[in-house]
């Protein structure tokens, strides 16, 4: 008994350790938000948006902490004559206009889920594209948009990736860091007049032969601010 005891112990405390490890510390707060206020986000801040003839559950799950999403090639976009792709996203139902925004969260991508974006932020000046930041998957390489020459890690596939990604609008950048290392300083398409939130899951890409399903599952996603 004692034995058995102490085995399940020895257990507890492997996944207290691993989750702390990977939020970025012993006490499991990351060094990248501090000086940044959270965000309280309720579970309906939290928008799925899928395939519009299909169920949600044929899409989406949210189970043991970890929001899964797939989505294949061939399915229909979020509304009927919708001009986007297929998807299936969250939409976190935050919405600014001026600031310092961080998104954190992480991210496991299985084996062979390709050209697809996994993160954006939406918004940006209109007359130029309609999203500030996208992170694309190819291959199991991450990068700045679709421009394969902009890796950000080169091999994300089935192993969680922490991403944390720094919105200066007053500044105009984006920074995106993984694992903790900053990959990412890049000049900003958003605009002090646009709105923009933080978007994530799986959307079908038409560049470098998107793969016929996709798929990302997320855990400990979190919103935070500055003035």
């Amino acid at each position: 008994m004692a034995s058995s005891s102490l085995s399940a112990l020895l257990l507890l405390l492997a996944v207290v350790v691993g989750t702390a490890a990977a939020r970025g510390g012993d006490d499991g707060k990351d060094p990248l938000t501090t000086g940044f206020r959270p965000v309280r986000l309720t579970e309906s801040q939290f928008i799925v948006q899928k395939p519009y003839d299909v169920p949600l559950r044929d899409r989406y799950e949210h189970t043991g902490g970890v929001r899964r999403m797939w989505v294949f090639s061939t399915d229909k976009s979020i509304r009927r004559n919708h001009p986007g792709g297929a998807r299936t996203e969250i939409k976190i139902n935050v919405v600014y206009r001026s600031g310092v925004w961080q998104f954190t969260g992480e991210v496991y991508v299985p084996t062979g889920t390709s050209g697809v974006s996994i993160m954006q932020i939406f918004g940006a000046r209109p007359e130029r594209q309609a999203t500030t930041l996208m992170l694309h998957v190819y291959d199991g390489r991450l990068t700045f948009y679709h421009d394969l020459r902009r890796v950000l890690a080169d091999d994300i596939y089935d192993r969680w990736v922490r991403l944390n990604v720094v919105h200066d609008i007053a500044a105009g950048n984006v920074t995106v860091f993984v694992d903790g290392v900053e990959r990412l300083r890049s000049r900003s398409h958003g605009s002090q007049d646009a709105p923009h939130y933080f978007k994530f899951g799986v959307y079908k890409q038409s560049h470098n032969h998107p793969s016929h399903r996709m798929e990302s599952r997320w855990r400990n996603v979190q919103v935070f601010t500055k003035p």
